[in-house]
């Protein structure tokens, strides 16, 4: 073998695409949505099939082994790889033609199945298959490990619809493969002639899902010898594909998704078989452990999703189905929003309410809280459904383990991830103990130890308990006639690696930070386009399509930061440092990611070590320390010379391309405490005890500064019931205090016609945001404790915390018991959080708002969307008459993102993505809503429209 050095400029000098040994390159591709790692020499994208060729040619030449890569969302370790990794998905991703007459496509493998979807559905059609991450997989990996997906029951298997393959062997010969022997390797239907009796009467009972190992029965002459579909499924190990023929289906019209409650997982199982005779698209299956309290689901404690082709076909199965309740659903709307809760289990099934004590690195014992995979996909009969699971559960409790299982149940397949203890020898030992005897256990029930997706690492070991040893060394025999020199994907499939063998948990010291790091399980929704909806996640990488600015990216940078092999320079990685510079830090993994990655946090946690003990960028003082500067101008009442000032120089450290937001001449808290009286019957400015109401939330009353004293009308109120009335403590933050004091003046007139007390805070509070933000960890925990002290002082906080900004609200809620988790006053402020919309709803719900009977657009914070919710939001739009949806995505500016120098461009492509699309296409009288202070900039430099908080648009209509 040639050192890697010498291979990377041979393939350079050989290649058109890109050819990548960087450490960056090779972190980003050492696992894939499996438990396990592998490192690769490094990634080669290639830009056509002669590509494809060449890069074979030269790892074949060198004795470097190869992996053909797509989305990475295989789950059972095949998508890693120890040489050369070829990504399909940068340049090979093509729809090269569609011949809708013949219902074909002819496409590239590095193509995401939902675009080869969009393009066909102009003609009525899709691709049958479609796994729930059809968002981000490419035809490529569902050709190599026969995907699946909902619609199997009607559509069958992706190896059930390729026509035809296009196939680079390994050294760079080329495959023409359909049905038939052209285009054959020599000698491999001399192996089939050989091997008759063995693949006609040897093998296991077929059914629908049977796909582990290979279809080798494709290959017998009563079966029409179809190559193609025998290589689909393959897994890497035979060859790359270059170009599919694909065959379509017709897409139904209009069809209907039937929910069908039963008491539990076994009788929905039990019952999952009886429904296949009424023709339907799909028959999933989930139980309540998975679902929660998901809303609009029927009665039962477990559900089956059956979709038919039409209403009329859907009445006789729920008559037919006799179950518990049903809910028939033909709303296209509903229908995703209930889709959406399965398409999600592959993320949701992996966080676990409890589980065995070191599920993952730095567990605590008793504390395990994620699931993996590892026994993802296994199938039986659909009959034997029911009779499985329930031994399934009993095997589970046999071992301590736990898992929720879901899945295609109309064909037998099951999907689980069971909360294995992966890193301690001994519960490694469990997981290859429990591995074998599931393996028995499937095998008992007629099943396939993979029913999707293929065998990987996972189970190809546990083959010969399904297939027995002859036939699995003629699966040897058959990869050897396509590959003799061994090089196509080697340990995967034939001749494989231990299951337990190659753990990405591994390599991981035991950390909290590293827990959290590792529950990033791969399954890439970070990397979908899809748009048109509220999702925020990864606005980044939806820009640059790159890996290293996905959420996925990201968190496989940090891991193989803290293993130290391919990234050796730990928290001054300048690897991570750059995939990290692009993240918004948005939060919308947080709710969008279905394991709940906060790369926020992670980002604000490596900054923090990154320039530990080191000067640090400007941007980190300047817009970092925002809130003690803006303090400071607005002591010193400087803000007109300083705003004249930034209109003629340029902020030190910060980009030229964007103007400074200009400071209010008066703050918040100056207009509060010198505001007149509000009219109507005066509020008691003493309760019981002897303190003022207002004094009690340590606040300041308006008309204090003009001589009343500190207990006298501390809150003002109006209507007749303001004097029992509960107190709401207006959160100062420091946007609203000295950028935009107008929402919140806006807000204490809608909070007083609402008939509530207003309190404001004495003296500055900071909820840390800019200093976490920036990585200054030690700076915020300073700023947020003295926060508690003055909270503290003025008597605590006696009801809700009405907190303007999203991101400020955020911090607060999130943030601040997590900087201070031993500190109780950090959770109690945290809990006493509310956004605008949420204290009028909880605290004057019989309040009318103003009828405005108006178009709305706009944009929904992140940290709103991420971590606050906005159903009262949209509950309180609906009541006000303003019609319409804010945009879903992220504005782009996100703080102090886009103000960092070489951030520009990307601020601007993250708001053309969703939010100033949204804006073009809104009505031309339509009100331009923003809570955010960074978003309501971004409008208004980018989009040249005002907008405005709710409560601005609220008082406006009073």
């Amino acid at each position: 073998m040639t050192s890697p050095g010498e291979l990377e400029r041979t393939l350079r000098a050989e290649l058109r695409g890109e050819v990548d040994f960087g450490a960056a390159a090779r972190a980003l591709v050492t696992m894939d949505a499996s438990n396990y790692r592998r490192v690769p020499l490094g990634v080669v994208a290639p830009r056509d099939a002669e590509d494809v060729a060449a890069a074979l040619r030269v790892c074949a030449a060198a004795g470097v082994p190869v992996v053909p890569r797509g989305g990475g969302t295989s789950i059972a370790g095949q998508a890693t790889g120890t040489g050369v990794v070829l990504d399909f998905t940068r340049h090979m991703n093509a729809v090269l033609s569609v011949d809708p007459a013949a219902r074909t496509a002819v496409v590239q493998p590095g193509l995401v199945l939902d675009r080869l979807r969009d393009a066909v559905r102009p003609y009525g059609l899709t691709f049958g298959p479609d796994p729930s991450t059809r968002s981000r997989c490419t035809l490529g990996g569902m050709i190599g490990n026969n995907a699946c997906g909902a619609h199997s029951v009607a559509w069958g298997t992706t190896a059930d619809n390729v026509a035809e393959l296009a196939v680079a062997a390994y050294g760079g010969a080329a495959h023409r493969i359909s049905t038939g022997w052209a285009g054959a390797p020599a000698g491999l239907s001399e192996l089939v002639d050989g091997h008759l009796g063995l693949l006609r009467t040897g093998m296991p009972p077929e059914f629908s899902r049977r796909i582990s190992g290979y279809d080798l029965q494709s290959l017998l002459p009563e079966r029409g010898v179809r190559l193609a579909r025998a290589f689909c499924g393959s897994e890497g190990t035979l060859g790359v594909v270059t170009e599919a023929v694909v065959r379509l289906v017709e897409a139904p019209r209009a069809p209907v998704l039937a929910v069908l409650g039963y008491a539990d997982e076994t009788a929905a199982a039990d019952a999952a078989a009886g429904l296949l005779p009424y023709g339907p698209l799909t028959v999933e299956g989930m139980a309540r452990d998975l679902v929660g309290d998901a809303a609009g689901l029927p009665r039962g404690g477990a559900w089956l999703f059956v979709e038919m082709p039409d209403a009329g076909a859907a009445l006789p199965l729920v008559r037919g189905a006799d179950a518990l309740d049903a809910l028939v659903v033909a709303d296209p709307a509903r229908q995703r929003a209930l889709w959406r809760i399965r398409e999600d289990a592959a993320g949701t099934a992996t966080r676990m309410p409890g589980g065995a004590a070191g599920a993952g690195p730095g567990a605590e014992s008793g504390a395990g809280a994620m699931a993996w995979p590892g026994w993802e996909d296994c199938a039986v009969p659909p009959a034997r459904l029911g009779a499985y699971l329930r031994a399934f559960r009993a095997l589970l409790a046999e071992h301590g383990l736990h898992g929720s299982p879901y899945g295609h149940f109309g064909e037998g397949c099951v999907h689980v991830r069971i909360d294995f203890d992966l890193v301690t020898r001994e519960g490694v030992a469990r997981f290859r103990t429990f591995s074998q005897e599931l393996a028995a256990l499937v095998v008992d029930h007629g099943g396939s130890l993979s029913g999707e997706h293929g065998d990987g690492q996972a189970r190809a070991e546990l083959l010969p308990r399904m297939y027995g040893a002859r036939v699995v060394r003629l699966f040897g025999a058959y990869k050897d006639v396509w590959d003799p020199a061994g090089g196509m994907n080697p340990g995967i499939l034939a001749r494989p690696a231990r299951l337990d063998e190659n753990l990405r948990f591994a390599v991981l010291p035991r950390t909290p930070f590293a827990q959290d790091v590792a529950r990033c399980v791969g399954v890439a929704k970070c990397r979908s386009h899809e748009s048109g909806t509220a999702a925020v996640m990864c606005p980044s990488y939806r820009v640059t399509g790159e890996e290293r600015h996905s959420t996925r990216g990201r968190a496989r940078l940090l891991h193989e930061m803290l293993a130290g092999e391919v990234v050796t320079d730990g928290w001054r990685s300048s690897e991570v440092a750059g995939a990290l510079d692009l993240c918004l830090g948005c939060k919308g993994c947080l709710s969008d990611c279905p394991v709940g990655v906060d790369m926020a946090a992670h980002k604000a946690e490596f900054l923090h070590r990154h320039w530990a003990g080191r000067l640090r960028p400007l941007a980190h003082y300047t817009l970092g320390g925002l809130p003690a500067w803006l303090h400071l101008i607005a002591r010193l009442r400087a803000a007109r010379p300083v705003n004249a000032l930034a209109r003629l120089f340029p902020a030190p450290g910060l980009t030229r391309e964007r103007p400074l937001p200009q400071l209010a001449r008066e703050p918040f808290s100056h207009w509060w405490r010198t505001r007149p009286a509000a009219p109507g019957p005066s509020v008691p400015g003493r309760v019981s005890g002897g303190a003022g109401a207002a004094d009690r939330a340590g606040a300041v009353g308006p008309g204090e500064a003009a001589g009343r004293g500190p207990g006298e009308a501390a809150v003002l109120g109006s209507g007749p019931a303001a004097g029992n009335a509960p107190v709401v403590t207006l959160w100062p933050d420091t946007f609203t205090e000295y950028l935009a004091p107008e929402a919140g003046r806006a807000a204490v007139r809608v909070l007083e016609d609402a008939g509530l007390r207003v309190a404001v805070p004495r003296g500055p509070v900071c909820c840390g945001l800019t200093y976490v933000s920036t990585g200054r960890l030690d700076r915020a925990r300073t700023v947020l404790r003295r926060t508690l002290d003055a909270v503290d002082a003025q008597a605590g906080t006696p009801g809700p915390v009405l907190v303007l900004e999203p991101s400020c609200a955020a911090a607060l809620r999130g943030d601040l018991p997590a900087l201070l988790p031993d500190d109780p006053r950090a959770r109690r402020l945290a809990s006493a959080v509310r956004t605008f919309a949420e204290t009028l709803e909880e605290y004057a719900p019989q309040w009318r708002p103003p009828r405005l009977d108006r178009s709305v657009a706009g944009q929904t914070h992140c940290h709103q969307h991420a971590v606050l919710g906005d159903a009262a939001d949209r509950r309180l739009r609906e009541r006000a008459g303003l019609v319409g949806d804010l945009s879903g995505g992220c504005c782009g500016l996100a703080g102090n993102f886009g103000f960092e120098p070489g951030h520009h461009e990307v601020s601007v492509a993250c708001a053309e993505e969703q939010l100033l699309p949204s804006l073009r296409a809104a009505p031309g009288d339509a009100l331009v809503q923003a809570d955010g202070y960074s978003c309501r900039t971004q409008i208004a430099q980018l989009g040249g429209v005002r907008a405005r908080h709710l409560a601005e648009i609220l008082a406006d209509g009073l």
